[in-house]
């Protein structure tokens, strides 16, 4: 079989066979399957989680439909197959909103809890996970298991967060939670360096979404400047449904024109643009939850050689080490010129997921994506692994293609528990890769 894309980041390359999930009641013969499967969604995970190199994917995105919907109580019934786009077109216009949303709508509801996705609301919100009320895990035996934080709790536990390892999730139950309008109140705030853009997080602790874009590239005092954003749901009802212009990506990019001169003039734009427009206004939910989204196949601006998302956590604690960590991830950055134009900061709350290998914890964290330049950047990796590392931070698994198996496994010390609970017939690249003993 050719290797091909499967990530969104392009690496690495794979091949597969596919199987189509076409309705929840199809019968899966997996003792026929001669190959470990995976569940496969939209494919918006960047590194090896979603990939099975050799082995199945089972594709689910034609289970989309929504089963319940209670609109008093907001409590949403879906397939699991379903886009989060998709439920936002059914809820939106009737005051409901996800209670936790990633930085793209184009993950499926069952991606959404196998990662345990988090959003700009991490420090109120916590994780996806934290507001799913049940789903129905089917396994390899054939055995369908309605899991609860009360009844099949373990599996519970073990499936959000579980990197699709633990079985097929069928469909799940999610709360919802109430807005009055579409529209969001947003303060933009430029600031000019990483301690005022920290200082901007404190001083918005109160504020339901919070998030910065960084400039990677500068040096110095500027280290680090970047724009804030803050936003709260408008409370002036409003909640027709909008039609968002789509533009699109027609080829790859050649794999020159992402360079640190470009980059720079890309950030020195952004944030000139950005400073010219701080201040409080009203923007629609998707340009501020979606920003890419309007873009269709961003990821060829990398070219065929792909990109890697680096993101990690590292402790924000009084005596100011995660400020120090970030800092010297950002001079690192800087000084390699390797170009890293979409760059976002966040908070994190203490909010515990109910997830065992749930990534977020109280912290900062740092996403950077990066374009492929082989061993220069797996150079710049090694380094920022170490900083990391140092402060006992984590690096996230949906975004990973890189993480030595010693960093898995000393950041996730539940693995072993958690291996117990993977399905017989279900396996990843990535978990192939971080469980290695000797990797």
């Amino acid at each position: 079989m050719k290797k091909e894309s499967w990530s969104w980041g392009g690496i690495p390359k794979a091949s597969h066979q596919v199987v189509n999930l076409r309705w929840r009641t199809d019968t899966i013969n997996f003792a026929g399957f001669t190959a470990s499967c995976l569940p496969y969604g939209l494919g918006r995970s960047y590194g090896d989680v979603p990939i099975n190199d050799e082995g199945i994917l089972v594709r689910t995105t034609a289970l989309d439909r929504v089963i319940a919907f209670d609109a008093e109580t907001g409590v949403l019934h879906c397939e699991a197959g379903i886009s989060l786009g998709d439920i936002l077109r059914v809820v939106v216009p009737r005051g409901w909103f996800l209670p936790v949303t990633p930085g793209t709508q184009f993950v499926t509801l069952g991606g959404a809890i196998a990662n345990d996705v988090h959003g700009k609301n991490h420090h109120c919100a916590g994780t996806f996970g934290c507001h799913v009320l049940g789903f129905e895990l089917l396994r390899s035996s054939g055995e369908k298991l309605w899991c609860t934080p009360t009844e099949h709790a373990d599996y519970f536990a073990a499936t959000i967060a579980g990197l699709g390892l633990t079985g097929l999730i069928l469909t799940a139950k999610i709360q919802l939670t109430k807005i009055a309008a579409n529209k969001i109140d947003v303060n933009n705030q430029a600031f000019n360096g990483l301690d005022e853009g920290l200082d901007l997080f404190e001083q918005h602790e109160d504020t339901t979404y919070t998030v910065a874009w960084v400039d990677c590239l500068t040096r110095g005092a500027q280290l680090g400047r970047g724009i804030f954003s803050g936003g709260e749901f408008s409370q002036t009802e409003s909640r027709k449904n909008l039609a968002t212009k789509r533009l699109a990506v027609p080829l790859d990019f050649p794999s020159f024109s992402l360079n640190k001169y470009s980059v720079q003039a890309f950030n020195n734009l952004y944030f000139a643009n950005g400073k010219r427009k701080s201040g409080r206004g009203v923007t629609d939910y998707e340009p501020f939850f979606y920003p890419l989204d309007k873009v269709h196949a961003w990821n060829r601006i990398y070219g065929r050689k792909g990109f890697y998302q680096y993101q990690c956590c590292v402790p924000f604690g009084e005596a100011n080490e995660g400020r120090e960590a970030i800092r010297e991830m950002l001079n690192q950055i800087s000084l390699s010129g390797n170009a890293s134009f979409l760059a976002v900061l966040k908070v994190f709350g203490d909010k515990q997921s109910p997830g065992m290998l749930s990534f977020p914890e109280k912290g900062i964290t740092l996403a950077l994506d990066f374009p492929n330049w082989g061993d220069k950047t797996q150079r710049l990796f090694d380094r920022l692994d170490a900083i990391v590392r140092e402060q006992n931070g984590k690096n996230y698994p949906a975004k990973d293609a890189c993480m030595k198996a010693a960093d898995f496994q000393q950041q996730y010390p539940q693995w072993e528990a958690f291996a117990k609970f993977i399905d017989p017939k279900f396996s990843s690249s990535f978990w192939r890769r971080v469980t290695q003993e000797n990797a």
